[in-house]
Order: C-alpha cells, then structure tokens, then sequence
C-alpha cells in the first residue's frame, strides 16, 4: 500500500503542476485580471493530493491500518470526492475567466456539484483517519 500511495502523490504533484501552468496561461491568454476558482485548484492538488498521500504512506509504513480492510474503497472513494470537487472548481474557474453567465439554474448545479465532492472528501477522509486511530497502539 505504500508504494501505491507514493504513486499518487506523484500524480496529484503533477496534476497540481499542471492546473497551476493551465491557470496562469489560461488568464494571461484571455487577458483575465480577477479572482476565479481555478486559482486554488493548484494548491487543493497539492495539499488534499499530493500531501495527504505522502502522509497516508508514512502512516501506512508505521502504523500498517490498511490491513483493517475496506482502506483502499476509502481511498478510492477519497479520490472521487477530491475529483468531483476539482471539476467543479474547474468549470466554475472556466466560466468566470470566459465571463460566461450561468443560469440560476445551472449556477446552483455546479455549487451543488461542488458540494457533493466536498460532502464524499469529508466523510471518506474521517473514516480514513478513524481507520489509522484504530491502528494506534496505546
């Protein structure tokens, strides 16, 4: 398991490199000066990511809970509520930078998009965190 999680805090180094260079060259080539979400998507790659993952392999190599069962579902399940939130932040970065004016409608989808990713990220990062909890020997 630690390998598997060095192996994706590579990749959400590199996806969190990647939305930083797509930001900065997205605004400068549609001339953007302001604030839009896909600022932020750079250091939400990073930290929930990349870090979350480097943390997860030194627990993982001292504390060994993802021998409990069920870790890697919470994993993945991690991963899908951090992607959902970084799609949503993407489309909303998107249209503020296009200047694209959402319907009420299709505005309160994507809060509501981003929301669910959050609500997944949440509830699997805490049930993660208990898996280690339980791990710890007192």
């Amino acid at each position: 398991m630690t390998k598997r999680f060095a192996g994706l805090a590579f990749i959400y180094a590199v996806a969190a490199m990647v939305f930083g260079v797509f930001y900065r060259e997205f605004t400068k080539f549609n001339s953007f000066d302001g604030d839009t979400n896909l600022s932020v998507m750079h250091t939400h790659y990073f930290l929930l990511g990349m870090i979350f993952f480097l943390v997860l392999m030194l627990a993982e190599k001292n504390l060994g809970f993802s021998k409990q069962g069920k870790t890697g579902l919470f994993v993945i399940t991690y991963q899908i509520g951090l992607n959902i939130t970084g799609a949503a932040f993407f489309v909303r970065g998107i249209t503020q930078v296009l200047k694209t004016e959402l319907s009420k409608g299709a505005d309160a989808s994507l809060s509501g998009i981003a929301g669910l990713g959050h609500i997944i990220l949440g509830v699997s990062l805490i049930m993660l965190l208990l898996r280690i909890k339980k791990s710890v020997k007192e």
